[in-house]
């Protein structure tokens, strides 16, 4: 059975990938981050977001593989983005095809002389 979680940053399959195509499976899920590129990333930011997912997938484990179950891990995922952004780990793609910021306005930092504030 071929289920999937699809949200605006997060990805989610019972498939694996194999000759660049997904084959349903019911023991394996793969995860698509940022499929819009719309955040630039770094190796230490993308492998929190891979070490949460394992962790939450970790936590249902024993349960029934289900559509809530995978929008919810899809949910708390896209959490951890937003808090990566707000912690400046991850920064909005200024070249991404569309600028949406649907995480919100990206801060700016003004000259010192006039502080900084933040677009909101």
């Amino acid at each position: 059975m071929f289920i999937k979680c699809t949200t605006r940053h997060i990805r989610i399959y019972t498939a694996e990938i194999k000759q660049n195509e997904l084959i349903p499976s019911n023991q394996v899920l793969t995860l698509d981050v940022d499929p819009d590129n719309e955040f630039n990333w770094d190796e230490v930011a993308l492998q929190k977001v891979y070490r949460k997912f394992d962790d939450l997938v970790e936590s249902y484990s024993g349960e029934d593989l289900t559509d809530y179950n995978l929008r919810r891990i899809g949910s708390d995922l896209e959490h951890l983005i937003r808090n990566l952004l707000n912690k400046g780990e991850i920064s909005y793609n200024l070249n991404a095809r569309v600028l949406n910021y649907s995480m919100g306005l990206p801060r700016v930092d003004a000259p010192e002389s006039e502080g900084k504030y933040q677009l909101s």
